[in-house]
């Protein structure tokens, strides 16, 4: 039996830094972002048991192995020692933007995963149980020092804010006009910088200083962002583009203050001339030092900002409504 199943990447517009437990167990916390229609697909095949590798797993790389144990790729290890998955699998994923470029392409494979391996077994988790056990693995398994919004978003998908506070989180749907969200999305561009970058790396240094109350007002500030963000999408109104567009430069240059190494000449050179191009405002997606700029461009403008990049280092993206997603086989 052939089994498939789809999970969102994510931009996040405003109050990413304040989604870590080690900033909201003690203060409260939110994010605001959308679900893009750019997706990790994961895919299984029972193999017959007598074949000689029990597991056939196809990333970067094959490996064929006779146990869980064997098998280098940890996430994929860690999801099936989690869900107790024994059974001879041939299991496959494909990606249709690469990782480490600020997506939450890690969380995105986790929450796929393990929603596959529970549909093979015949078996349901809510989308908010698939977030809560992808958080629990990554953080607690993998030891990843990273935060949890991008797992939500995966499993949820849509336009949310997402809550956190203690040991509380809470999804709130976006509430706006369709012809609002249509609007914003259909201004938004990826822009790639052509640097990847090590998720834990630039995250580090966020959370030493987070850690040491260095970045308390800048967090403090970012979580007031979203309430802004929020209320602008809301109320909506002819100018909701560029409304929005100021507020997401406004959240980068605060988020640029987190740490030394969320920017760098390159990416604050290519920014640059995306405004100067046209984009309103932008903000690089994740955690620094790489990845994606996501921009956002009023319909007037569009032509000369693409004129300004190369054609194939720009993505256009719309929303994922749907979230973690089993596919037909």
């Amino acid at each position: 039996m052939y089994t498939s199943v789809r999970a969102p990447l994510r931009v996040s517009f405003f109050g990413g830094g304040t989604d870590y437990p080690e900033y909201y167990e003690s203060h409260p916390g939110a994010v605001l972002g959308m679900a893009i229609d750019q997706h990790i697909y994961v895919s299984a095949l029972y193999r017959p048991a007598f074949l000689k590798h029990q597991f056939q797993i196809s990333y970067s790389k094959m490996e064929r192995v006779s146990t869980i144990e064997e098998i280098e790729h940890p996430a994929i290890r860690a999801a099936l020692v989690a869900t107790r998955f024994e059974d001879p699998i041939d299991l496959s994923t494909l990606a249709s933007l690469p990782s480490q470029t600020g997506l939450g392409s890690s969380a995105t494979f986790m929450v796929g995963l393990l929603d596959l391996l529970y549909l093979i077994r015949g078996e349901t988790r809510t989308k908010y149980e698939l977030a809560l056990e992808a958080i629990r693995i990554e953080r607690e398994v993998l030891g990843h020092p990273c935060g949890v919004q991008d797992q939500l978003h995966a499993a949820f998908g849509g336009w949310n804010c997402f809550e956190f506070h203690g040991r509380t989180i809470r999804q709130k749907p976006v509430l706006a006009r369709q012809e609002t969200l249509e609007r914003l999305t259909d201004a938004m561009y990826l822009v790639f910088t052509g640097q990847t970058r090590s998720a834990p790396a630039a995250i580090a240094s966020q959370l030493e200083a987070t850690a040491r109350g260095e970045i308390e007002d800048e967090l403090g500030q970012a979580y007031s962002l979203v309430q802004r963000g929020l209320q602008t999408i809301e109320e909506g109104g002819p100018d909701v583009v560029e409304a929005f567009g100021r507020l997401l430069h406004e959240g980068w240059q605060l988020k640029r203050r987190f740490s030394k190494v969320v920017s760098n000449e390159a990416i604050d050179g290519l920014y640059a001339h995306g405004l100067a191009a046209g984009a309103v405002g932008g903000k690089l997606c994740g955690a620094g030092s790489g990845g994606f700029l996501l921009f956002v461009v009023p319909p007037q403008r569009r032509e000369g900002f693409l004129r300004a990049f190369e054609p194939n280092s720009y993505v256009k993206i719309a929303c994922d409504w749907h979230g973690v997603r089993r596919l037909s086989p």
